[in-house]
């Protein structure tokens, strides 16, 4: 089988002990990578109920399909799946830079990590040599002085570096694995489950070849998309990254603003992608093989931020920005460094700060709480500050640490109505009181609040459907979405070059990459797989319907400006949507998938995980009491 290095690692930090399997050729053509991949071996050898910082729940790092080879936008993008500290459902995150491609040099497809070293400890893999190695220097270090440290004790800076920070090491719910300094498998709280096994980075070396099916019909096709990648289609991305949807959003009034109190930011302006390339964009680069080139990497200069970098995307500057009422491109850029040295997920991370803000605010924390920072909405060199204490756990940073969920049941004085997250975790930037399509997305997002796992804004702000309008037939436009994006997040490929794509073109690919014949329609099937087995772990994780929910103040407080002024989702609109949802999907009314629907995408085995499920649904419908079958954890 070619395109793939046909190997799983499993690796037990605990024992020492490691082993390799053979990939297979039904894994590869039914699960294809990275999310595929992830998601079916947490699914087969994570214990049911397992806690996320249990020893014993794995860990999965996983290549994308095309790594390692040339194809613009895929040619590093990597993965890796756990149990989320954030939700104890499904975690999964993804990333790129270098590290991917290195890693399928190394002869890996899949890397699954299991127990809990006895102290700090970091794995070296290069090629058939894998490691053990002594992490008892680095811990405590941030992730730049991680990655150099270890280039120069392994002396080869060719080495790639995938590291966890000090909030990964304190167990910080929501901590990134950052990789070639400025990438970051942010969100689900990855960092924090390497952080519970002792695990402080995964370095890569790789010398061996990625093979190729049909070496001339690639390369003709990799050219090809190469070519398109620096067409019109992604030169939004070249021009000002996705930082350009900043004045886009706000003028479509779905930009939330001081955590969500309104959908409209009055000095978007000043945080735009726009003034961000003038005032502070150094350089502009590229991934792996990538066409697009566009990572916009900004350095402040001057003032009490001067010497920070970090990369202007549009998803922290509604976090550090609108989010925070900050209207500082230096201190946006400020609080993304912290994030990539202490290792958080700037998304979730800019979010908690704004819950606190609200809450400072209301008077339900106070200036002790905080160490004597005055969070006001606004205040940038607070959020910063704050950003730090989250990090290491000082102060009300300890709680915030937690997440908005955790935190607000803990000081409670209605601090969950303005709590901003689904499933745990904390709501990416997109206003979902006036995108109902979007809002559906977002509700049955199988990792808790995002718009990267169905992109339903698309139909939404592009105008193919009233936005303002709940209704039936936006189930399908989800579910079409969800699947083609497992598609992509298990190739791997850039949801930036999404429009030069189709499932023709992804099945393409995969033959000549892999050998393995795959026509459009298989590739889609195998997208509708991956969602259900999805599925299938939340629910046996025991996220249900109950779950598949907004944040409160979504659905009680309306936006209070701009074009989508009055704007809410009532319960009413939400159980249509997701009545909708499931009868599309083929599930019952409490979101399981039936028999017919497991057979008919080959997960039939998965069947078990669902029984119980099926009793309490049936039990449910003919109107008889709810009985709860006790867990391991209960």
């Amino acid at each position: 089988m070619k395109g793939y290095a046909n190997n799983i690692l499993y690796i037990n930090l605990r024992t020492g002990k490691t082993k390799t399997e053979p990939l297979g050729e039904e894994m590869a053509r039914k699960f294809l990578g990275g999310a595929g991949f992830g998601i079916k071996m947490i699914t087969d050898y994570q214990r049911p109920n397992t806690d996320a910082f249990d020893p014993e729940n794995p860990i999965v790092y996983s290549c994308g399909t095309f790594c390692g080879m040339m194809v613009s936008g895929s040619a590093s993008k990597w993965g890796v799946a756990a149990k989320s500290p954030q939700s104890q459902g499904l975690g999964e995150s993804y990333s790129t830079g270098f590290f991917g491609s290195e890693l399928r040099r190394a002869g890996y497809d899949i890397v699954v990590v299991t127990g809990k070293a006895e102290r700090p400890s970091y794995l070296y893999l290069e090629d058939d040599s894998v490691q053990i190695l002594d992490a008892s220097h680095l811990w405590g270090k941030n992730n730049w002085d991680t990655e150099d440290i270890i280039k120069s004790d392994l002396g080869d800076p060719g080495v790639r570096v995938a590291s966890i920070g000090p909030a990964g090491e304190k167990l910080v719910r929501f901590s990134a694995i950052i990789n070639d300094r400025l990438r970051a498998a942010g969100r689900t709280g990855m960092g924090a489950v390497m952080g519970s096994k002792n695990l402080k980075a995964v370095a890569v070396r790789g010398f061996n070849d990625v093979e190729v099916a049909d070496v001339d019909g690639f390369k003709e096709m990799a050219l090809e998309i190469y070519e398109k990648t620096k067409g019109p289609e992604t030169e939004k991305y070249r021009n000002l990254g996705t930082a350009a949807n900043v004045l886009t959003l706000n003028k479509q009034a779905a930009m939330p603003t001081r955590n969500w109190q309104d959908a409209v930011f009055e000095k978007a302006d000043k945080i735009s992608g726009e003034a961000s390339n003038e005032m502070y964009v150094e350089k502009i680069q590229a991934c792996d093989s990538c066409g697009m080139r566009c990572e916009h990497v900004a350095v402040v200069r001057e003032g009490p931020f001067k010497g920070a970098i970090g990369r202007v995307e549009y998803e922290p500057s509604y976090a550090f920005g609108s989010c925070t009422g900050v209207d500082r491109p230096d201190a946006i850029v400020r609080a993304v460094q912290l994030c990539d040295l202490y290792g958080t997920d700037a998304l979730s991370t800019g979010v908690v700060v704004a819950f606190a803000m609200e809450a400072y605010e209301k008077g339900i924390i106070t200036k002790e709480d905080t160490g004597g920072i005055e969070l006001e909405f606004g205040n940038a060199e607070g959020m910063c500050d704050m950003v730090e204490k989250i990090a290491l756990r000082e102060d009300i940073g300890d709680l915030l640490a937690e997440g908005v969920e955790r935190a607000a049941a803990k000081l409670g004085k209605g601090s969950e109505k303005f709590a901003m997250h689904i499933k745990g975790v904390e709501m990416t930037g997109y206003d979902v009181r006036g995108l109902k399509t979007c809002a559906l997305g977002y509700a049955v997002s199988r990792r808790g609040a995002d718009h990267q796992r169905h992109g339903a804004y698309g139909p939404d702000l592009g105008g193919q459907v009233d936005r303002f309008k709940a209704e039936k037939g936006r189930g399908q436009l989800v579910i079409d979405g969800e699947d083609l994006y497992s598609v992509m997040d298990s190739l791997i490929i850039c949801k930036f070059s999404r429009r030069i794509w189709d499932y023709e073109s992804y099945a393409k690919m995969y033959t000549l990459a892999t050998g393995i014949p795959m026509t459009a329609e298989e590739m889609r099937r195998c997208g509708e797989r991956i969602s259900n087995l999805g599925k299938i772990y939340n629910l046996r994780e025991g996220i249900g319907r109950e779950k598949d929910t907004l944040p409160i103040r979504c659905m009680t407080d309306p936006i209070k400006s701009g074009v989508a002024k009055g704007s809410l989702v009532t319960q009413e609109e939400l159980d249509l949507l997701l009545d909708d949802y499931y009868e599309t999907r083929g599930w019952s009314k409490e979101g399981i998938p039936s028999d017919a629907k497991l057979k008919e995408l080959g997960l039939e085995s998965y069947a078990g995980y669902l029984e119980d499920l099926k009793n309490t649904d049936s039990k449910k419908k003919s109107g008889k009491k709810k009985t709860t079958k006790k867990t391991k954890r209960d």
